[in-house]
């Protein structure tokens, strides 16, 4: 039971991009309808919970959420650009990679030779799942898409920025993750308004977007609940393991054309990205 609820963080996520590209209007109106979600969840959880909210956590938790939407908003137009199917494994192992660096130079991980042995390795795993999840058609090659895949790329950098901004801070001032999920969305919803609002994101599509917002919390309400009973270690590496539903997703239910070249590039790519994702939990045991 406890590692099922460990595995639900990866489904809630993993799924998310499905529904917010299935459920349509494009990356604006998509990211502001999420966090609208996220802060609908997050006010009931907070009723529930009743977490000690003083200024210094609260502060925290908004700028833990404006990242958030930096890095989500960033995603959902690398999406819209390159589609679920590549986008998806790319910037799980880019995330992977910043975190992971980010927690041995700051919070000084690894600290044992066989955990330096395991993260190097992971990372070499990242980088080759990403080249290969990335592959492009040789007989559809053309000018115009190698030109979106570099534009896509530097968006997911931008993305993964965002994102390593909103795990770091929250561990930085050693914050609680009942206690930031309130803020966090009240910062989310905040970064969504200022990154979209030049963009006419005010629509129908925002409404109905308020959908992935809602399992997007509940994802993160279930990582919570899962990490004392399993570890922080193990929670980590199975909530990696969404990136199989949302590329796998991406071609199955959204019908993203693949060649056979390219879906065994992915198929090796994402083996190599969760298995890098369960060495960095080993690591970080």
């Amino acid at each position: 039971m406890d590692i099922f609820l460990a595995i639900l963080p990866a489904i809630f996520w993993g799924s998310i991009v499905l529904f917010n590209v299935k459920l349509g209007g494009g990356p604006y109106s998509q990211v502001l309808g999420t966090t609208f979600g996220a802060l609908i969840f997050s006010i009931g959880i907070y009723f529930v919970v009743q977490p000690e909210l003083s200024p210094r956590i609260f502060a925290v938790g908004v700028v833990s959420g404006l990242f958030w939407a930096l890095g989500q908003t960033n995603q959902l137009k690398s999406i819209d650009l390159i589609g679920v199917s590549k986008t998806m494994p790319i910037s799980t192992g880019l995330q992977l990679v910043s975190t992971s660096l980010f927690g041995v130079l700051v919070f000084h991980e690894w600290a044992t030779t066989i955990s330096i042995v395991l993260g190097v390795l992971a990372l070499i795993f990242i980088i080759v799942g990403i080249v290969l999840t990335s592959l492009e058609d040789r007989s559809q090659k053309t000018e115009e898409k190698t030109g979106d895949m570099k534009k896509g790329i530097v968006i997911l950098l931008i993305s993964t920025f965002g994102y390593l901004v909103y795990v770091v801070v929250v561990r930085l001032f050693d914050v609680s993750g009942w206690a930031a999920l309130f803020p966090q969305a009240v910062g989310m919803v905040a970064g969504g308004l200022i990154l979209t609002f030049r963009h006419k994101p005010f629509n129908f599509y925002v409404i109905k977007n308020i959908i992935p917002g809602l399992i997007w919390a509940a994802g993160n309400m279930f990582l919570f609940i899962s990490q004392p009973r399993v570890g922080v270690a193990t929670s980590f590496s199975l909530s990696q393991m969404g990136i199989v539903i949302s590329t796998l997703g991406g071609i199955i239910l959204l019908g993203e054309k693949k060649t056979k070249r390219q879906l065994i590039g992915i198929a090796i790519g994402i083996i190599l990205i969760v298995a890098a994702g369960v060495l960095l939990g080993i690591a970080k045991a």
